[in-house]
């Protein structure tokens, strides 16, 4: 068969269709299954299509997601209106203002004061997201020049590194900002020459008090060379601590005090936790004046800031306009608060963690990307929850069930299961013969195999699936037989029917159970820790999502011949 150009059109339009809905490239699988499905003429030479998809699909890539929606609004206008009814308004990352394919430059710049969090995971999948729309330079930097009120932590430098790569994402570009404090004082010189910054000595409160009435400090005035004097001084340690700031001359009359000559650098005679760097600089830059060198120095062309920054880009508004430079432009998301966690911040984790209020910085109850990798979360599923969840202003409020679904798409194919008895209790089965139950693996994949328990005229059971029995009361032991309890005071059955059927009519209720000999498991959950025992089998899958029936996805964290660990993961 002969591909027309019609049915080339074909292709190309649903191919287009699939890249702007998700706003990157076409998924070969997702546009060879509705081009089947809509044109079953085709289906006589499914290699035909193959073929021609992959050229199409190649061609596509080479776009942006405003072409894409430009050409398909041009051969198949009807696929875009069709777009618009069902796609939800906000969802998914939009075109960049400006952007052209291979020119975009984005950097994801967090504090290393501790690993990231849900929080920094927006900012690491958004920017990346992006820069790889428009095969663009994606930049990693370690804003790492606070001393003191967030001080660096050794640690957290590889930590970001390492979720970089559980995340799939090798930056094109690591840099460190505590390397690179020569460039700054380099500028700041150069500001000082041209009297668009000097050193201020005013005690903070003092010179809030002036700054509030708009009025400028005896030190404004000073002259360029004088200025630079100090300036040197404050390098060599002249000053005692926090005796002098550089600062920023703006407009001090202007109607934000918050923009009225900014403080850029202050002295702080504290050490840097990274050995390169160490007690070699005692006069430090603040955040809004090395952010500002770093993203013009870096090429930046793009910036995707919380809204509650809209003055550091004001007050960085100055600098670029002293020294003649574009500013990048520049996106403001809102707040993103998760029910399950409430407000958090590095600190104040830092702070409960030094309490003893979790056991470390990827405890389960915490809102941190090492926690949830560490309970099964899979890096898919968190970067297509926080695509969705896009670039606006309105603060957003979520849960993470949203996050749990999409995982659970992800897991539930390819998790093993196993029984779990949490609150275990002995169940004695009278005539029951020993035997080894035949379990499946899994519900619907049966090409993955079974599962072997060897099981006596003894099993344990949940406390819970018996506290409201009757003598008489029918049950089925999954997988295994149905039983008729015939004692409460000792918890004793009797085996009754094998038959499925006959549990159906008689309206029993069907629960798991474990092997008295069974692994001692303890699930570590975001709210507490939960004891009991498992099958043996658990032991082959070590840093594996599996589902406990009637329980949840866990992950197997740790395992030995006395016990296992694992980490909750979700229902």
């Amino acid at each position: 068969m002969t591909l027309s150009p019609e049915d080339i059109k074909t292709i190309e339009k649903y191919a287009l269709q699939n890249a702007v809905k998700y706003g990157k490239a076409p998924q070969p699988k997702a546009v060879m299954g509705k081009v089947m499905g809509e044109y079953p003429q085709l289906r006589s030479d499914p290699n035909a299509v193959s073929e021609a998809l992959e050229s199409i699909v190649s061609e596509i890539a080479k776009g942006n997601p405003e072409a894409w929606e430009s050409r398909l609004s041009e051969i198949a206008p009807e696929l875009i209106k069709a777009l618009n009814v069902k796609k939800e308004p906000g969802k998914g990352l939009k075109p960049l203002e400006g952007a052209e394919i291979g020119k975009v430059v984005m950097r994801f710049a967090p504090n290393p004061n501790g690993p990231g969090t849900l929080g920094s995971a927006r900012g690491m999948v958004v920017n990346s997201e992006y820069v790889k729309m428009y095969r663009g330079k994606f930049i990693l930097r370690f804003d790492d020049t606070d001393p003191d009120i967030k001080r660096p932590m050794l640690e957290a430098y590889e930590w970001y590194l390492d979720d970089f790569r559980w995340l799939g994402v090798t930056p094109d570009q690591v840099v460190y900002a505590s390397d690179h404090f020569p460039l700054y004082y380099d500028y700041a010189r150069k500001l000082i020459e041209m009297g668009k910054a000097y050193v201020c000595f005013c005690k903070g409160e003092d010179f809030k008090e002036l700054k509030d009435a708009k009025k400028a400090c005896l030190h404004r005035g000073v002259s360029p060379e004088e200025n630079l004097r100090h300036w040197e001084a404050m390098l060599a340690g002249e000053y005692e601590d926090q005796q002098a700031v550089l600062r920023i001359r703006t407009d001090i009359d202007h109607k934000d005090p918050a923009l009225r000559d900014w403080a850029a650098f202050r002295i702080r005679k504290l050490s840097h936790p990274r050995p390169e760097i160490g007690n070699k600089y005692i006069v430090w830059p603040l955040l809004d004046f090395a952010g500002a060198i770093e993203d013009h120095e870096l090429g930046m062309t793009h910036i995707i800031r919380g809204k509650d920054l809209m003055d550091s880009e004001k007050r960085q508004g100055y600098v670029y306009k002293y020294f003649g430079w574009k500013y990048p432009r520049t996106t403001h998301w809102g707040r993103v608060k998760i029910h399950e966690f409430g407000k958090f911040s590095t600190s104040g984790l830092r702070k409960a963690i030094e309490a003893g209020e979790y056991s470390g910085w990827d405890d389960p109850g915490l809102p941190t990307i090492r926690a949830i990798r560490r309970r099964g979360i899979q890096a898919e599923a968190l970067k297509k929850f926080m695509i969705e969840m896009g670039v606006g202003t309105t603060d957003v409020s979520i849960s993470m069930e949203s996050l749990y679904a999409e995982n659970r798409k992800i897991v539930d194919p390819i998790a093993n299961r196993y029984f779990f008895v949490w609150n275990p209790v002995e169940l004695e089965i009278a005539d029951f013969e020993p035997t080894v139950a035949k379990l499946p693996l899994h519900p619907t994949d049966h090409a993955r195999g079974i599962r072997e328990v060897a099981v006596g005229n003894k099993v344990l059971v949940c406390r819970d699936d018996i506290e409201k029995l009757e003598v008489g009361s029918t049950l089925r032991l999954k997988d295994l037989c149905n039983i008729e309890i015939t004692s409460l005071s000792s918890l004793q059955a009797k085996k009754s029917s094998t038959s499925l059927e006959d549990l159906k009519k008689m309206r029993g209720k069907i629960i798991h159970w474990a092997p008295v000999d069974g692994i001692p498991v303890r699930v570590r959950g975001p709210d507490s820790d939960i004891e009991g025992i498992g099958e043996n089998g658990i032991l082959v899958e070590l840093d594996k999502i599996v589902q406990f029936e009637r329980f949840g996805f866990c992950r197997i964290d740790s395992v030995d011949r006395e016990k296992v660990v694992a980490y909750f993961t979700h229902k």
